[in-house]
């Protein structure tokens, strides 16, 4: 089969022929119709803050497509089925897996396309209870990139900050994953969402998908500007999703007393907090958050499904497998402001 594979960080991707990968008895055979490029993808392939298990690898983790074969003790799908993996590869034993927790902190998940092979392939095996039906009211390109793109913020955004009906919330960074952070804090019937980014067309489209204020903070005072448009007290919670020390300065100085800061943005910056005195006396929560479970991303499958998610400008592009380097370059760059890229395998 054909597959993009990292040879080495910071070197182009090359399109191998290599063995299609066998299945066991759990498994199943994905035939892959399209994968999206994420920035995790720019961390490990150009950056290297991202550190896969072996080289060379098959990257991708936002695959859709149809199963084409099935392990022996599979029950419950059929060859055909239109499918969305949950790309986290929990074991099922460790203490967070018991609480209900592994696929988001699984102590020894396996993530595809970071410490195993990827997506962006005609083919991949996953174990069957990854699977998620992807229903015919959302095609394979949309189905590709909800399973990260969408489901990490609806995790964060509903879980980690538990933002609650009427309760005023920062997005800070609105690219990708913040763009349906925005759109998730409508659902969940924020009273104030307030965009903060560096660029207008970003924050123009953060409006469009429901946001109350738009804050650019490459020309004000970020938090000033949240604290005047709540009346000096700052939001509930706020939602942080580009990992640099100084958005996630600005996702804890933002909040009101008792306030939570949700942090989801890679980088391997250093961070600091305010004071002891100030931090404590404050009640500031500030929250980690990574991926989702399952049953959330069912959930914005049933939401996108229902019409009440709407991803019309979510999918920025959509290229052939060929072409893989170039989507990544543009989305490293920036280039057009892109939310997602996809592979389409088909074209």
């Amino acid at each position: 089969m054909k597959a993009a594979r990292l040879h080495e960080v910071g070197k182009p991707m090359k399109i191998d022929d290599v063995p299609k990968p066998k299945i066991g008895k759990r498994d199943v055979l994905i035939k892959i119709k399209a994968c999206g490029i994420c920035g995790s993808d720019i961390h490990i392939a150009i950056e290297g803050t991202s550190k896969v298990g072996y080289l060379p690898i098959i990257l991708g983790h936002e695959p859709s497509g149809v199963i084409a074969e099935m392990g022996e003790d599979v029950e419950g799908w059929k060859v055909g089925d239109r499918v969305t993996p949950s790309p986290a590869i929990a074991c099922g034993k460790c203490y967070n897996c018991m609480k209900g927790k592994g696929t988001t902190i699984c102590v020894n998940k396996k993530v595809i396309g970071l410490h195993i092979d990827g997506a962006l392939a005609e083919y991949l095996v996953m174990p069957a209870e990854n699977l998620l039906r992807l229903p015919k009211e959302i095609d394979f390109i949309k189905g590709a990139v909800l399973i990260d793109a969408v489901a990490t913020p609806f995790h964060a955004v509903n879980s980690r900050a538990n933002l609650k009906l009427g309760e005023s919330i920062a997005i800070i960074g609105c690219g990708g994953l913040g763009k349906h952070a925005v759109q998730i804090a409508k659902l969940a019937g924020a009273g104030k969402i307030i965009a903060v980014d560096l660029v207008d067309e970003i924050l123009a489209r953060a409006v469009r998908m429901g946001a109350d204020h738009a804050v650019n903070a490459a020309k004000q005072d970020a938090v000033k500007a949240i604290k005047d448009l709540t009346n000096g007290e700052g939001v509930d919670c706020s939602i942080e999703c580009v990992g640099l020390a100084k958005t996630i300065d600005q996702a804890v100085r933002c909040l009101k007393l008792g306030g939570r800061a949700v942090a989801f943005g890679l980088s391997m910056e250093p961070i600091t907090l305010p004071p002891p005195g100030i931090y404590v006396r404050s009640e500031f929560s500030l929250l980690g958050s990574r991926g989702a479970e399952i049953d959330e991303k069912q959930k914005v499958i049933d939401l996108i499904a229902g019409g009440k998610l709407d991803l019309k400008e979510t999918i920025s592009d959509v290229i052939s497998l060929k072409e893989v380097n170039e989507g990544l370059r543009r989305l490293h760059q920036q280039e057009g402001y892109p939310v997602r890229i996809v592979v389409d395998m088909e074209k």
